[in-house]
Formats: structure tokens, C-alpha cells, sequence
């Protein structure tokens, strides 16, 4: 995977709360079992005003300055609904890399730890000082440090706390089969090991 250290990119203030996971990636759309793909759909209710895929004007991703977003800022509760991971997925096939909320649904932020995308948990009063900065400012570019765990915003800065896990694989580009591929030499050995003497006694391995 990617290493993310330094990212800067078009924020996108989406200042709902509970956008839950059919509506980042609609139910009809979850027929395949790779992660490619699905960008193009993702909020597609909102996108699009009909099944040809009429363009909806209002929405802020169809908005000629937001079209490569890469760093989203939303309401609470965010990712909740089913558990579908399809939802990160989208995100990141669409082009994201960080989504900023004051909560997101447990599961799914489980999800993106395991896929390395960046979930970033501030209080409700700096998200809506945040999204204030950015439509008073007309601010469309956000950089994101995760080696100094900042939010700079012009010359606005916001600390973030994030769990040091989350942190070193994102900052290594490691996924769970990494991790588990570095310690090789030691499942090798362990597979090589006489089987304990109560195991043969069951017949376990007969």
C-alpha cells in the first residue's frame, strides 16, 4: 500500500450528520467482490437526479472546484448503517485519502484502518469552525500532516490524536498481510515445531 506521511488536496465540506453507508455506496451496486470500481458510484443518490445518471447541479462533488476532493469534512456519525465495507471502498476509488468527522460508526471505522484510509475524530465545535473557515474564506485546498499529526488550513493549524497502530501503518504503507508476512521466519519455525505430545494422544493430526 501507498505510504501517507504529507497529503494535500481539495477538502469538501459535507456539514450532515449520520450519512450512513447506503448512501455513500446505494445497495444495487455491491456486486462485485473487488475493491476497484466503485467510485463511480459512490453517493450516488445525490449525484445523480435519475437511473441515466443526470447530473444533480446542487450537489457539492458535481461543483467543477470540488471534482478532485481528496480530504472530506462531514457531520457526526459518520459511516454508519450496514457494515458493508464497499462504503470505504468508494471513498477511496472516488480519490480520498481523509475524511474528518467528530464520530464515525465503529465498524466502519474499523474498515478503513484495515484499508488505510485516514479517519480523522475532532470535536463538533472545530468541525463546524473548520467548515466556517472554509466557506468564509473560499478556502479549497487542506493539507494534512500525519508526522506532526496537524490540520493546516492556509496558516490555520488543528492538532489531531490518532491511535499509534492506525498511525505507523499508515506512515509504512502496511496492511494486515504485511504485518503478517514480516514475522514469516517465526510462523515457519512454530509450523515446524514438534506437535505438542496431548495433541498427538487426540489423534488430532492422524
Amino acid at each position: 500500500m501507498k505510504k501517507f506521511e504529507i497529503h494535500e488536496g481539495i477538502i469538501t465540506p459535507i456539514n450532515i450528520m449520520n450519512i450512513d453507508t447506503d448512501i455513500i455506496i446505494p445497495k444495487q451496486f455491491l456486486k462485485k467482490t473487488t475493491k476497484e470500481g466503485f467510485g463511480k458510484n459512490l453517493f450516488y443518490n445525490w449525484r445523480f437526479l435519475d437511473k441515466k445518471k443526470k447530473i444533480n447541479k446542487k450537489f457539492i462533488l458535481n461543483k467543477k472546484k470540488y471534482k478532485k476532493s481528496s480530504i472530506l469534512i462531514t457531520g457526526k456519525n459518520f459511516g454508519c448503517g450496514s457494515s458493508r465495507e464497499h462504503a470505504v471502498w468508494a471513498l477511496m476509488d472516488y480519490g480520498y485519502r481523509v475524511i474528518i468527522s467528530s464520530k464515525f460508526s465503529d465498524i466502519f471505522y474499523n474498515n478503513s484502518i484495515n484499508n488505510n484510509l485516514l479517519l480523522i475524530k475532532l470535536s463538533e465545535k472545530k468541525i463546524q469552525e473548520i467548515i466556517s473557515i472554509i466557506k468564509k474564506n473560499k478556502i479549497y485546498k487542506c493539507k494534512i500532516n500525519l508526522i506532526s499529526k496537524k490540520i493546516i488550513l492556509n496558516k490555520i493549524k488543528y492538532n489531531f490524536k490518532i491511535n499509534k497502530f492506525y498511525r505507523f501503518k499508515l506512515l509504512k504503507g502496511l496492511d494486515k498481510i504485511d504485518l503478517t508476512l514480516k514475522k514469516i521466519k517465526k510462523i515457519i519455525n512454530y509450523e515446524k515445531k514438534k506437535i505438542p505430545e496431548y495433541l498427538e494422544k487426540r489423534k488430532l493430526f492422524s
